[in-house]
């Protein structure tokens, strides 16, 4: 099983590198990287690149590792015992069963995504330690323990919200996916916007260059957040020549509420076009 990329996802070789060494080693592969540079997607191109489902388990600030496992729904069982419901006498009809659950039992050799790990409570990756290591579990409601058939490929992804704990990080494979350069970066955009004008494609990368490297900005847009620019400069038909403009009322971008995300960023670039303005420019 080798990930080379996919026909829809641009991977560039240290990313293939990880992944392919993540799923030799049965490591999970951790990946951090900015918000919208594909973490997330990256586990759906792998599953779709190796033929394998894919089992998503994304992660919220509530969420407990147990539920990962199972679930033991004892309201319900009450509530079945005081309507004299048959059903009670199995306990295994109130357990719920988890997304490592669905994984270790897999018929086939699954991915299993854990996304957006550092959501979750600081103990959350230390309490799943002994289930990725040894993959396998004990349901203590029904005396089982649930070993895996075969080893899923575990991909989690993580937005550096909080340190991971050095006992979780020691049993994964680690890559911080790099905000793709500009050369990448028109790769990624001829994906899902093939035969973009190549003028047009030019001045709208400078221009978002530009952007995330304006000093003070809170918000850096992303790669998704420029799929999303471009996409409204095709349907608005803006022009490549629109873009160029670069006088002092043409510092903010046309349509940049795609680009600019709250409104110091928004009054950061009025502040620099009124300077301008001031200075002549």
């Amino acid at each position: 099983m080798r990930f080379e990329g996919t026909t829809g996802y641009v991977a560039t070789e240290d990313l293939r590198i990880a992944v392919n060494a993540a799923i030799a080693l049965q490591r999970p592969l951790l990946v951090k990287g900015e918000p919208g540079t594909g973490k997330t997607v990256l586990a759906q191109e792998i599953a779709s690149a190796l033929g394998a489902n894919l089992i998503e388990w994304h992660i919220k600030s509530t969420t407990k590792a147990q539920q990962g496992l199972y679930e033991y729904d004892a309201v319900s069982r009450l509530r079945d015992s005081q309507l004299g419901d048959d059903r009670v006498h199995d306990i295994a009809n109130y357990i719920r069963k988890g997304r490592l659950w669905e994984a270790f039992t897999a018929d086939e050799r699954p991915v299993l995504l854990i996304d957006e790990i550092d959501k979750a409570d600081i103990e959350f990756p230390n309490d799943l330690l002994r289930e990725l290591d040894r993959m396998e579990f004990h349901v203590y409601e029904t005396g089982e323990t649930i070993a895996a058939r075969q080893r899923p490929v575990v991909i989690i992804t993580s937005n550096n919200e909080k340190e991971l704990p050095d006992a979780f990080l020691r049993r994964c494979f680690f890559h911080y996916i790099t905000f793709p350069d500009a050369e990448t970066m028109s790769e990624i955009v001829e994906v899902h916007f093939p035969g973009l004008k190549q003028e047009l494609l030019r001045e709208a990368l400078k221009m978002f260059y530009d952007i995330r490297d304006t000093p003070g900005l809170k918000k850096k847009p992303s790669t998704s957040e420029l799929l999303d620019w471009i996409k409204l400069l095709l349907n608005e038909d803006v022009d490549a020549a629109t873009l160029r403009e670069r006088d002092g009322r043409k510092l903010i971008p046309p349509l940049h509420g795609a680009l600019l995300k709250n409104e110091q960023d928004v009054q950061l670039f009025e502040k620099l076009a009124f300077l301008n303005r001031r200075d002549g420019r």
